[in-house]
């Protein structure tokens, strides 16, 4: 990210040195080098830097979300692991190491967003940069309640609203229900849209910066969320995803007439910033996500520190059509598949998938030697790659799920997803027909599936049955023949309980707040 590059360290520490991980803990100590921080550009320019340091810790987009969606059918843990099991299977307090930190991480962006919006109005500066700094704000504390409700709210109660007014209270309340998050959340992405410029202004250096179109695709997702308590929502939900089709940046699904290569390449470092992109974890060789990593075969066959976690299930394998092997073949790696690893061709076998499957979007980093795009320490496995949080290819399926829901046709943008995956059309598309198409294309990715099955009403159903694999009676063999065999025991989902997570144990005891109900 070449926002990276000049994060101006000590201006940094003077938004959050001595600041509690607490996020009722919000009056900045250090009075003297506050008192003198907001008075330049530069000053607001490091400010909004400092608003995405938290993309690119592990504990967020790296692998903590994904053991929320590690929660789904499409995927087991992949290697033996306590804490991830307890999260698995709802077991887990909140407190646990790997997710403990989400939801208090989420609350320092607000933070930090809180302090632009109350300062850079009132400091001297050129007034385009000004309206994109302001707009950051507005998008990055959008963007963690739209998480914070999402994960952590319901129809029962929502999250603390913490804002520039009121950011100097002592204690914080609940709001109603996620609808009142959400509504803050609106509010902030529609303030963002306006101030933001679009995408294809920026210079490479400024690019990994919120844009109108991120503003206008995370509304287009809030809505998706929202209207499971309101269904006008639905409406808004097309409106919102139609709003980032013309928006004159070019948005648009990669797609060359060639489904062989297309859908793949979404994932190639050569295309992080291409028309697909809307918003996604920046990320090199010294930060940035460790998803790729984390996925990849452990201890990578010997050659690199792969961490072997997030394994698909047979289930995923077994949802695509036949029809649809090149989009398959892009997201899974099966034993006998040909790739390209470190400079070398591979066939695919591994002696640690417990599953004999591989996620395979996030591969293209390691066809090339480890210098070229990988970081040299694969305890901290970062690529050149930028890991998607939301694609175009997800604002069409927004869209063709709204118009469904509304009783409209939503055949259009749904065969707009799977004509590049060189499908034929769907006519008169259900939501069954939604539901698959989301499912095999967003697969492996932060568009959370598990989130998808609560807010149909799926998941309980769906977690009763248990997941399978395969197991090759050679694991060191491509060619080896396998048995299909059941990898673990089905879960208990409480639709009343599991809907959302619970919140850390000591932020509901320093913060004397309510945890959620039946946790």
């Amino acid at each position: 990210m070449k926002i990276k590059k000049y994060l101006p360290f000590a201006m940094l520490l003077a938004l959050s040195v001595g600041c509690s991980d607490d996020f009722t803990e919000l009056t900045p100590k250090g009075a003297t080098t506050y008192s003198n921080f907001w008075k330049s550009e530069q000053d607001a320019v490091a400010a909004s830097n400092a608003l995405y340091t938290h993309m690119y810790n592990s504990e967020m987009f790296g692998r903590g979300f994904f053991w929320f969606i590690n929660a789904s059918d499409d995927m087991v843990t992949g290697r033996s692991n306590a804490t991830a099991e307890n999260i698995r299977y709802f077991r887990t307090t909140g407190g646990d190491s790997y997710i403990r930190n989400i939801y208090g991480n989420l609350y320092q962006i607000i933070r930090r967003a809180n302090e632009i919006i109350k300062n850079v109005p009132y400091i001297q500066m050129e007034e385009s940069l000004k309206n994109r700094i302001l707009g950051e704000a507005y998008f990055m504390r959008g963007f963690s309640y739209f998480y914070l409700a999402s994960y952590y709210g319901d129809q029962r109660a929502g999250v603390p609203i913490v804002t520039e007014e009121n950011m100097e209270q002592s204690h914080f309340d609940r709001a109603a229900s996620a609808a009142e998050n959400y509504k803050l959340v609106e509010s902030d992405l529609k303030k963002a849209a306006e101030l933001l410029p679009l995408f294809t202004s920026y210079s490479d250096d400024d690019k990994g910066r919120a844009h109108k179109d991120a503003a206008l695709g995370y509304l287009a997702k809030t809505y998706l969320y929202w209207a499971r308590y309101d269904a006008s929502k639905w409406a808004d939900a097309e409106q919102a995803a139609d709003a980032v089709a013309n928006s004159g940046s070019g948005r648009a699904l990669i797609n060359t007439g060639n489904p062989e290569e297309d859908f793949a390449s979404v994932f190639h470092i050569a295309n992080n910033w291409s028309s697909e992109y809307i918003w996604s974890v920046v990320s090199g060789r010294q930060t940035g996500s460790i998803l790729p990593g984390v996925m990849l075969e452990n201890k990578g066959w010997g050659q690199y520190n792969g961490w072997g976690y997030f394994q698909p299930t047979l289930e995923l394998y077994n949802e695509y059509e036949a029809a649809d092997v090149h989009r398959r073949e892009a997201t899974i790696l099966e034993f006998g598949d040909e790739f390209q690893y470190l400079g070398q061709t591979r066939r695919y076998a591994s002696s640690n998938s417990l599953t004999g499957l591989q996620f395979n979007k996030y591969m293209e980093p390691y066809s090339y030697p480890v210098e070229e795009h990988l970081n040299s320490n694969g305890d901290e496995p970062t690529t050149d790659l930028n890991v998607p949080l939301l694609r175009y290819a997800e604002i069409l399926l927004i869209k063709a799920e709204a118009q469904i829901m509304q009783g409209e046709n939503g055949d259009a943008p749904l065969n707009m997803v799977r004509a590049r995956a060189g499908l034929e059309p769907v006519t008169g598309a259900t939501m069954t027909d939604l539901k698959h198409e989301r499912r095999v294309e967003l697969a492996g990715e932060f568009a959370d599936r598990h989130l998808d099955l609560v807010r149909w009403g799926d998941a309980q159903a769906t977690y009763s049955i248990a997941p399978h694999g395969r197991v090759h009676a050679d694991k060191t063999n491509p060619d080896a023949p396998f048995q299909v065999v059941q990898l673990e025991v089905a879960r208990n989902f409480n639709p009343q309980v599991h809907h959302v997570w619970p919140i850390p144990p000591d932020v509901v005891s320093s913060s004397d707040i309510p945890q959620n109900q039946g946790w």
